[in-house]
């Protein structure tokens, strides 16, 4: 490594005249540089804009394309007696309701044991609704035993409890083991059978101690060995004061076309019915097309400063084919009317959609309300279509923007070539600033040799120049 002292034998400033040539050659290349970039990133961050509030335009849209959204129900009457809900099927109408019964669990206790009671062996049978298990007691077994069994097993075969919980009370008198059945209504009724070891199936001895079936249609055949303390009951309800209805839950599903009603408190005597109403609800028609409206508006205030081109100043897209395209055909299909068949067609503008002298919507809800009032199929045809192969209005819309918002779509596709763009800009200066090393150092090498050739020339002229001065005959200057 050589170590080199500027300017010792020239006596110039090697250092800053290295520096102004360097940066004589470096400032244009980094001016071109910075100038590229700046004009990559605006024109980036204006794409991304622009995608932006396209999507906030085809989102508004996609919204009116939902048969879900339309020819909804509206619903009232929900009071502390009952709550209703209803879907597209319900017909508008009015009725009312009252509260007979309301749906209740089959709950069964047991006679009292002592707690260290051996209960008697066999097998015992539980059923309720649909679900039937059986499990087997031992001699041995006191009713904390059979409440274990009954909740957790095992059991017979490859039985299972769905349906019954088993608990136990204890009363001043002993240990009541107490059922309920995990589902309301009569069709989940409990039923218990055994099949004792004493050889009698419904006494008051052994294990037939717990037997309840009532199931027969003959009281005489009727075991009733256990108390009932709530009767399975149906939830009944009474609509217009002549249709009568029960159900195994305190849930009437579609007992009103579209309707589902939930109990939740009898009526008493002096109770006022309830009285429910429904109604057609199309308020996402307007909704949506507020909405679309809002945003196109919006999109067409950022494509007017995109775009602008005047004394003013010209926008970062003046005169961007991008831009005016993407504006020409959505201007150019917010206008278009839709043949729905039959002599029939519709267009934003026939809904209400009015543009003002700027390009400007708005929504004239008169216009809507009378075009819904007037025939709201053909208003969600006009936006939904028929079916899924044959799309309306929304879903050619949805086309034609998804051709410029897609990931792969046209304005994604400009903006990831500007970011590559971006990225080869950092290339470049990472080249540059290695080519300004290589010619600093060079530049150095150059100066600092010529320094050292100068500096051998004056030791040279000064060697000859006191050698000149001790030769005999020449006079020196020094007195």
């Amino acid at each position: 490594m050589s170590i080199s002292f500027n300017g010792l034998g020239s006596g110039l400033a090697v250092s800053d005249i290295v520096d102004a040539l360097v940066n004589a050659e470096q400032a244009p290349a980094e001016a071109r540089l910075n100038t590229t970039e700046s004009n990559l990133t605006t024109d980036i961050s204006a794409a991304g804009a622009l995608k932006s509030a396209l999507e906030q335009v085809q989102t508004a849209m996609q919204a009116l394309g939902d048969s879900d959204n339309y020819q909804k129900r509206s619903t009232s009457g929900s009071d502390s007696f009952i709550s209703i809900s209803a879907d597209e099927d319900a017909q508008p109408g009015s009725y009312n309701v009252k509260v007979d019964a309301l749906a209740q669990a089959h709950k069964l206790s047991s006679p009292a044991f002592a707690a260290d009671e051996a209960i008697g062996a066999g097998l015992i049978t539980i059923g309720s609704g649909e679900n039937s298990f059986s499990t087997v007691l031992s001699a041995t077994n006191t009713l904390e035993d059979l409440r274990d069994q009954i909740n957790n097993g095992p059991f017979t075969g490859n039985d299972s409890n769905d349906s019954v919980v088993a608990t136990i009370v204890t009363s001043d008198d002993g240990q009541h083991l107490v059922l309920t059945s995990k589902e309301t209504g009569e069709d989940n009724a409990i039923t218990i059978t055994v099949q004792d070891d004493d050889g009698n199936n419904t006494d008051t001895g052994g294990l037939s101690r717990l037997a309840y079936d009532v199931s027969d249609a003959d009281p005489l055949n009727h075991t009733t060995n256990l108390t009932e303390v709530n009767a399975a009951q149906n939830a009944q309800i009474t609509i217009d004061g002549t249709l009568t209805v029960s159900s195994n839950t305190n849930e009437f599903s579609n007992v009103i076309d579209g309707v589902d009603i939930t109990v939740k408190k009898l009526h008493d005597a002096d109770d006022d019915v309830s009285d429910i109403s429904v109604t057609e609800n199309n308020n996402n028609i307007q909704a949506g097309l507020n909405s679309f409206i809002t945003s196109y508006n919006e999109l067409l205030e950022l494509s007017n400063n995109l775009g602008a081109s005047g004394e003013s100043g010209a926008g970062v897209m003046a005169g961007d084919s991008l831009l005016r395209g993407v504006m020409s055909k959505l201007r150019s299909e917010i206008t278009e009317s839709v043949d729905l068949g039959d002599g029939n067609s519709l267009s934003l503008s026939q809904l209400g959609v009015e543009t003002d002298r700027y390009g400007v919507l708005s929504l004239n809800t008169e216009t809507l309300n009378e075009q819904i009032d007037s025939d709201v199929d053909l208003v969600q045809q006009f936006f939904v279509g028929t079916d899924e192969d044959e799309g309306g209005f929304a879903q050619s819309f949805d086309d034609l923007m998804s051709f410029y918002t897609d990931s792969d779509g046209i304005i994604q596709n400009r903006i990831d070539s500007k970011t590559n763009q971006l990225e080869d800009i950092d290339e470049q200066r990472e080249s540059l600033t290695s080519k300004m090393e290589s010619l600093s150092d060079r530049l150095y090498a150059q100066y600092n040799a010529m320094d050292l050739l100068v500096a051998s020339l004056n030791s040279t002229s000064s060697y000859v120049q006191a050698q000149l001065e001790n030769m005999p005959g020449v006079v020196s200057n020094n007195s």
